[in-house]
This record gives structure tokens, sequence and C-alpha cells, in this order.
């Protein structure tokens, strides 16, 4: 448990006596919420009760005098909902933003990964979250990164070693060692790999093991590996589960598989499984929600409203140590949501508590936060060498040559590896570029991706996991290199982001200052610009994907199979080994 979540526990529930007495009804309560209709994840059952708060804590259910009263109406109360893993920087939201963003939604707490902002700006801009995030009505947690960079074939822009990681750990959020994805690594024992685990103490070590089953899985879980929220068969997570390992069912933005997991739950329980977010873009959380939104996928995929909120609430504070949330009962923390309407596939609370103030109501913050901006350093983060030229994006390969090809999967993380004879008016072929960008040293690479769908132009984005260099995709053409080359360029004007441009125009953008990877702006600012760059992309371009500049973003993360592109080259992951372009 984070120190400032025992502190926080300990301060409002326990050995106060003003509390006790409150709890006895030896003096009024702060407010009391009469005729509420309860869910109590514990026993996953509805309860029809009055409940009692007083200093932000729950004292008690049943009547008490109190000073204010609200008559609920039989409506629907649950706790607070808890993401049990994400990474903000996804949002594109800085920490006030992305809190006015999700608490309407009723997400009262999150544990984050802030392993984009490390793979960027290292620890002084994750302290910068961290410092952002320690004046919010909300509860963060923070995991240390473990994989900065992702592996040896990315290049980042900051060192993050033991010693960044145990500030993590030693600050007032730290929760734990954020998702071990170098998992061969793990596997056969590396020790600097086994030294950031066992900085956890008794802390939580999260996973990242796709596909990982049989021998290589016991290994793994006995280094001391405790979660994962990649999977990549139903199979797989049943043996996970079995051998004890929590696993988090995913609803993102380009990453989907609640549904296809949901039998899990439906045949085994709620045991040991939790719903995450993991990276979601603001379009998506203005428009359906954050957390709310996974719950519904969940019911709609089979699984009881009352299993999904309990995924959503009591488990992820759990696993997590989060033990003042979870549950409206008395000593807990005054987190909780109300619905007039309790419809299971479109959840929209009509209130949300935190530590008993109403701070959102009918979609609308309400309460007052305290502005702390990203320092200076974080900012200016995008340096090329030179200017891109169409010249910088020819491919080492000539017409008829075998090549391989990174093939995309809709809605999932998961590229295959495939090859085709090269053609220069292949138009089912887009070109792909990984430039570095952090210390301006100018090294990229260059390849080849199918299922992008892009018939003309190009589109280029800072985001992009993990390391975070400039990405670029382009039509397999001369206009479109030189539209590679156009869209790379304003990336570095404006200090990271987003575009698409469209013969030598820049027709859409999302302007990214902080670290490349975040904005300034409020979601109902920055999600207008999300839209209008994946319709442009779509309508303009002729993309055929959901979500695809988070699709962009993990063309380039080394350690999801089968076959990426990062500055240093094509990577084959099955067998983690830099490969050809030219397959023969």
């Amino acid at each position: 448990m984070s120190i400032y979540n025992e502190v926080v526990f300990e301060s409002l529930r326990r050995h106060s006596p003003e509390t006790l007495a409150r709890a006895r009804g030896d003096s009024p309560v702060d407010l009391l919420l009469t005729n509420a209709n309860l869910f109590v994840p514990t026993t996953k059952e509805w309860v029809l009760t009055d409940i009692a708060i007083a200093g932000g804590v729950v004292a008690g259910w049943g009547h008490r005098d109190a000073s204010r009263e609200m008559d609920l109406d039989g409506a629907w109360v649950t706790p607070g909902f808890i993401d049990a893993h994400m990474h903000i920087e996804s949002t594109k939201l800085w920490i006030p933003n992305f809190v006015e963003a999700v608490l309407p939604w009723g997400t009262v707490a999150v544990a984050n990964d802030p392993h984009e902002m490390a793979n960027v700006a290292g620890i002084d801009g994750v302290k910068a979250m961290i410092q952002a995030a320690m004046q919010m009505p909300f509860t963060f947690g923070f995991s240390a990164s473990s994989c900065v960079p992702a592996s040896i074939f990315e290049s980042n822009g900051a060192i993050f070693d033991i010693a960044e990681m145990e500030e993590v750990l030693g600050s007032p959020l730290g929760i734990g060692i954020a998702e071990v994805m170098n998992y061969p690594g793990v596997i056969h024992g590396d020790e600097a790999l086994m030294a950031k685990i066992a900085a956890a103490g008794n802390r939580r070590v999260d996973g990242h093991a796709p596909g990982i089953t049989g021998r290589d899985l016991d290994a793994y879980l006995c280094a001391g590996v405790e979660s994962d929220h990649e999977m990549a068969s139903y199979e797989e997570v049943v043996e996970k589960r079995r051998k004890g390992m929590w696993v988090f069912l995913r609803q993102g933005s380009a990453s989907w598989n609640i549904p296809a997991l949901a039998r899990t739950v439906i045949e085994s329980g709620t045991s040991r499984v939790a719903l995450c977010s993991d990276d979601r873009e603001p379009d998506l959380i203005e428009q359906k929600g954050h957390m709310n939104h996974c719950i519904s996928v969940a019911v709609e995929s089979g699984i009881s409203l009352e299993d999904a909120l309990v995924l959503a609430t009591l488990n992820p504070a759990e696993y997590h140590g989060f033990k003042h949330l979870g549950i409206v009962a008395p000593g807990h923390q005054a987190d909780l949501n109300i619905f007039t309407s309790m419809d299971p596939l479109n959840l929209r609370p009509h209130m949300v508590f935190q530590r008993g103030e109403l701070l959102a109501q009918d979609g609308e913050f309400r309460g007052t936060l305290q502005r702390v901006d990203p320092p200076e350093s974080v900012r200016c983060s995008v340096k090329l060498a030179s200017k891109l030229l169409p010249g910088s994006f020819t491919l080492n390969c000539k017409e008829g040559d075998l090549v391989r090809v990174i093939e995309v999967t809709t809605r999932s993380l998961w590229t295959a590896a495939s090859t085709a004879t090269f053609s220069l008016v292949d138009q089912e072929l887009n070109q792909l570029a990984v430039v570095e960008r952090h210390t301006g040293g100018g090294r990229m690479a260059n390849g080849l991706v199918r299922g992008f769908g892009l018939k003309c132009g190009a589109m280029a984005s800072t985001v992009a996991h993990d390391a975070h260099n400039l990405m670029i995709v382009g039509a397999n053409s001369d206009q479109g290199r030189a539209d590679m080359a156009t869209a790379g360029n304003r990336i570095a004007e404006i200090g990271g982001g987003q575009v698409v441009c469209l013969d030598g125009e820049i027709i859409a953008e999302i302007r990214l200052p902080i670290a490349g990877l975040m904005s300034d702006q409020e979601i109902g600012e920055l999600a207008p610009q999300v839209v209008s760059a994946h319709e442009a992309a779509s309508a303009r371009l002729g993309c055929s994907l959901d979500a695809p500049f988070m699709t962009l973003s993990f063309l380039g993360l080394s350690v999801i199979p089968e076959l990426k592109l990062t500055d240093k080259g094509l990577v084959d992951v099955d067998r983690f080994e830099l490969v050809d372009l030219v397959a023969g």
C-alpha cells in the first residue's frame, strides 16, 4: 500500500474518537444519503439502506442524525470505479485535466504506470506527474517503470534504472513495480531485472507477457510477477488464473480484449480478475467514458452487472492495496457513484462523491483543482539532426524483392510478420519510418506495413510506445514519401504531437508539447482535435482502422509480437533479434 493511501486510511478511519462517536450515533454525521439502493461487492447484492458520511468516511449504514440529508429515492449507489492499469499519458491529458475528464464518469482512482513519461523525460518528468497528482481530489497510485527502454532494440530519452525506480517507490504515491515487459530477460533470470523486481518488497509487481505459457510462464511467476493484461487467447487466460496470476481485462482505444476474454469470468467467477483501460484516447473518454464504459462492455460481453462492478471496484482495490476504497462500508473513504437510471450498457453517474464531497453531477466536474503545471524541462523534446527529405525514406530494397511486412491487426496491439514481393505501385503496402527524436543523433529506420490502408498522404506522431520516437506512416508513392517528410518536420516545429498530411499540406494537427505526449488543453478542446485527425486519416487518406494514431503508436513496441520497427531496424519479437527488410 502506498504511503499516501496509508496516511489517508489512518487519518480517516482509525483511532478517531469523533468518527467512532458518529458511527455510534452519539453525534450528527455530515451527510446522510437516505433510501440508497447500495451495491455491496463483497456479497454481490443490492441493499436498501441509508449511508452516513462523516469527515470523508462512511460512518455507517442506517439512519443517523445529520447536518444535511439527501433523499436518493431508491437510486442505485456503487463504490467509485478504479482502473487496475493505465498510462495517463495515453489520454493526452495533463493530470488536472485528466481528473476533470474521468471523475464525472465515476472513476475515483487509477493505478498508473508512467513509463511513457519515464522514457522521454526520466525521473524529473515522473516526479512532476506525481507532484501534480498529489494535489488532486483523486486516488493515484504510481508504479515504478521497470523497462525503460522496453528492450535493447529501442532508443529512449532518459535513464530509468534502480535508483529512479526507488525514487518512485519511495514517493507518497508509489505502489509497486510497473509492467515487466522484457519477459525473455525475466524468464532467463537476467540479474538487472531480478534486482528491479526485488525492489518491490511486499508491493505488487505487474507483468506484460503476451503468449507466455507452460514452463516459461512458470519461470515468469517464480520471478515474482503477479499480474498480466496482455493475453493472446482464452486458453492463456485460463492457465494464468489457474497458476494464481491476476489478469486485467482491457478495453482501450486500439486494444480490446474484454469481449474475447469475458468467458473466464462467466465460467470461473471474479477471483483475481480486474478491468483496466490501459491506453484510451481522449475522444473515447469524452464520448463513452472511462471505467464505466469498460463495465458496460463487460456486461455486453455476457458478464453480469454485479460481477462487472466487482472487477472495477473491490478487486482492483484489493490488488493494489487501496484499502480505503472498493466498497461503500463503515470505515472506508466515501467515494461513491449515484445512478438515477441503472442501464448496464450505458452507465452514466448522476452524481460522483469523493471523500464525501460532491465533485461531479450530470457529467460536469464541480470541484476546484489546484493547477500544477509541468516544468519547462519536459517541453521542447523533439530534436532532429536535420530536416527530413523525401529521400530520407528510401527503402533498402528494389522492385521484385521479397520483403518483410508488418501486418496490422485491427483492435489489437499484436502484429503479424508476413512477406510480400515489393512493388512501387502496390497500394496495399504503406511505408513506415521511425526517427530517433531525443538526442538529434539522426538515426532512423524504414520498413513496410500492410493493413493501415493509406491510399495517399502521411501521418506522424511522437506518441510511439514505448521509446516515443517519431513514427511516420505514408502511402507507397513518391508523393507519400514527400508527405512523410512534411509531416515529420511539422512535428518538430510544434514540439511534439500528431499530424495528418496530404499533398504537402497539414490537414489535421494535435499539439502535444508536454514530452511530445500530452496537451495543456482540457478534454473539451483536445478531443475534437483527435476526432478531426481520425476523420482526416479515414476520409482523406483512406485509413481503415478504428484508432489509427493509437495503432501507429504501437508499431514500434518491440516486446509485443510478432514484427515491429524501431529506430534500430526491424525487430522479430519472437526471435528477439533484428532482421533485414529483404527476407530472401
